[in-house]
């Protein structure tokens, strides 16, 4: 609780400050402010290097962002972004989140069982195509369905015509529809990760704080037909870093903001949906951590989740704190207000958005609790039962016309959800037990077990004895049984007796008629009413603010600055030398206990070397393993986090003391040569090679 408070009351501090900054902007690529850099930092970006930026960057499916660094199919994120896989990976005695990995030879780097890599190839704007679908006498909810129909229909055609993945993404809450395709790169293979101890160095409490001295980098190697992927666009290694009062540019995949959201979007964040995740965290937290003692195998296969629930309790009370902040509010209502205004000299039609998506927060308030615990399977928090939802959703899905298909079953996304059901990675049905019985057990206090759908859970038997039922005898573990499920369509689902399959199946018809409300009252309002919200702001100021964050690829740009805290002035750089002051100061006891291999490599280093650094780019969650680049277009660093100050960004940006905080590009290298002996990576980084090189500015 203490943590809590001062978090609390450092963000009451920090949003004091005013909102408006020169550097705000996660912008489309297809719509980046040249003119603006110019005139910020006399750096006009060339379409060619834009192009080049666009096409060197990457999406991890599972959550973040990265960039390839060589011509041979090289590529970095971040160690949380690949810890997953590095957590998949270990089994057979091998801790690689211990003891960090390195392969000495291709033929040493290892496959990751599921993750996807998207390259961004092409963007087209498909909103007359969408809206072609929508006629006047459609209600609103027909008009949600229509577009949802359209889009999927879109995809389609995409995906058949060209082999690419393609995503058609909503911005300005339907104002605009964007076709992106991608590549696919789906055998991803581990180069090298440090261990957690250096990557995440000062574990909980340093998280969103700055000065950091984290190593916070993973490198894959990208396979096509079982060889390295010859890259035709990839960024070089800066040979000098950055220095005070440089632009920088971070490529990345932000994902989501709530920028442009209404006072009633704010509010049902604010009132009802943090305080649940708060909740929901807070007790997930204390299950792991409860479970982990119990041996140092459990500590092992639950440290991933664990550190996954403690960032995303640390973000969520940043997000909660700037909804609590009282000028934040006002300066947001005041801006709601001004729309309202210029709103009311628009067409008759238009009436009264605001009050609709008011009123859609009302409905999704009274349904919030069966679609979070039923629908979106927080009272089902294990992998095991979201592959059963699959499997019986999947089955259902597939029997239908694409268009008329639930969202994530469209024909061009079953390759990647393919991949994600035949995946390898282990399952640990002991943590599966675990999770299951804490998720059911928080249902269980929502929704009570002697509700029509408690009884079909729960039945009044405790959640723990239910867990250990479900988990104990479902056969899904095995891949080679989820195969024969999904090939065998509705029929092998309806005839199936796992128990874990007929849970899901008994369940499905409630969780569908809550989705179905929330699509039709809910989503298909926001999309609407956002969108004539969206033409009020074209018509006062023009295309001038960028789209909320979807986890597509952004543009954001700002220049290495520290700042000044509470009269203490904070350097925009760490060094590696301060990583071990930093151990020092911490006692050398965990979690400020560096690795052995940083102990013994102390005498080698140039403790002078940059580790972090701090920019005023605007970043969000999503945007971790984003390339820090020069106006070279060289990579200069890495993102890995924000500090505190930046967490209000998520509603509003200000560059006073928020930062975002990147890994230094000479402190990897100085890492990886003299600390790890990865000399041929770091070869492979600064050799360059005969890939397209990174394009002039203006």
């Amino acid at each position: 609780m203490k943590r809590v408070s001062l978090l609390m009351a450092c963000l009451a501090c920090i949003l004091a400050s005013s909102f408006a900054s020169a550097d705000e902007g996660m912008w489309l690529y297809n719509a980046f402010p040249k003119d603006k850099v110019k005139a910020q930092y006399g750096f006009e970006p060339t379409q060619d290097w834009l192009d080049h930026l666009r096409l060197s960057s990457v999406r991890f499916n599972n959550g973040g962002s990265g960039s390839f660094v060589s011509p041979d199919g090289l590529t970095f994120t971040n160690h949380h972004v690949g810890a997953v896989c590095i957590h998949e990976l270990s089994r057979d005695g091998k801790d690689y989140m211990e003891t960090g990995f390195y392969a000495r030879s291709q033929a040493e780097e290892a496959k990751c069982p599921d993750l996807e890599l998207n390259q961004l190839l092409g963007i087209e704007d498909v909103t007359a195509k969408v809206n072609a679908a929508v006629t006047a006498e459609l209600s609103t909810a027909e008009t949600g369905q229509a577009q949802r129909a359209a889009m999927s229909e879109i995809e389609k055609d995409c995906a058949t015509s060209t082999g690419l993945r393609c995503d058609v993404i909503t911005f300005y809450s339907g104002k605009v529809y964007h076709l992106y395709k991608y590549k696919k790169y789906t055998d991803v293979r581990l180069v090298f990760a440090p261990e957690f101890d250096s990557a995440f160095f000062g574990g909980d409490p340093d998280n969103f704080t700055y000065p950091r001295y984290d190593l916070d980098i993973t490198f894959f190697r990208v396979y096509e037909n079982g060889k390295p992927a010859h890259i035709g666009n990839y960024l070089q290694w800066s040979a000098t870093g950055v220095r005070d009062g440089e632009p920088i540019f971070v490529s990345g995949n932000p994902g989501s903001t709530g920028r442009l959201r209404t006072m009633a979007q704010l509010e049902f964040l604010r009132k009802i949906d943090y305080p649940a995740r708060l909740d929901t965290y807070k007790r997930r937290i204390a299950a792991l951590q409860k479970f982990s003692a119990e041996s140092k195998e459990n500590a092992r296969i639950a440290k991933e989740a664990l550190f996954g629930y403690q960032n995303s309790q640390k973000a969520v009370l940043g997000y909660l704190g700037a909804l609590n902040d009282a000028q934040l509010m006002a300066k947001r209502a005041e801006v709601e207000a001004g729309l309202k205004a210029a709103a009311a000299g628009q067409p008759a039609e238009i009436g009264d958005p605001w009050k609709a998506i008011a009123n859609a927060m009302q409905v999704y308030n009274e349904t919030y609790l069966l679609l979070s615990y039923i629908e979106r399977l927080r009272g089902f928090d294990c992998d095991l039962a979201r592959i059963a939802r699959d499997l019986v959703r999947v089955a259902e899905e597939k029997a239908k016309p694409n268009a008329h298909r639930l969202r994530e079953y469209r024909d061009s996304n079953l390759p990647s959800l393919e991949q994600r059901l035949f995946s390898t990675a282990p399952i640990y049905k002991s943590l599966e037990v675990a999770r299951l019985t804490d998720s059911l057990a928080q249902m269980d206090a929502d929704i009570s077990s002697d509700t029509e759908v408690g009884m079909k859970v729960l039945n009044f038997r405790p959640p723990w004895e239910v867990a250990e039922e479900l988990i104990d005898y479902t056969k899904l573990q095995d891949v080679e049984v989820r195969k024969q499920l999904y090939e065998g369509g509705k029929a092998a689902i309806e005839a199936s007796k796992d128990p874990l399959i007929v849970l899901m199946r008994n369940i499905d018809g409630d969780a569908r008629d809550v989705r179905k409300r929330y699509d039709d009252e809910v989503d298909a309002v926001e999309r609407r009413e956002g969108a004539r919200i969206t033409g009020v702001r074209f018509a006062r100021s023009g295309f001038t603010e960028p789209p909320d964050a979807t986890f597509t690829l952004r543009l954001s740009y700002g220049a290495v600055r520290g700042y000044t805290e509470k009269g203490r002035e904070i350097p925009y750089f760490t060094t590696l030398g301060g990583a071990y002051q930093h151990a020092t100061a911490g006692g050398n006891k965990p979690p400020y206990k560096l690795p052995l291999s940083w102990t013994k490599a102390k005498a080698k280093l140039n403790l002078s070397t940059p580790l972090n650094f701090v920019s005023t780019a605007d970043i969000i969650g999503g945007n971790s393993g984003s390339p820090t680049v020069n106006q070279a277009g060289e990579v200069v660093g890495i993102i890995f986090d924000g500090n505190l100050q930046s967490l209000p960004w998520n509603f509003a940006y200000s560059d006073q003391v928020g930062r975002a905080v990147s890994v230094d590009a000479r402190g990897i290298l100085e890492a990886l040569r003299k600390i790890y002996g990865a000399t041929a990576l770091a070869k492979e980084l600064v050799g360059g090679g005969n890939a397209t090189a990174s394009p002039s500015s203006k």
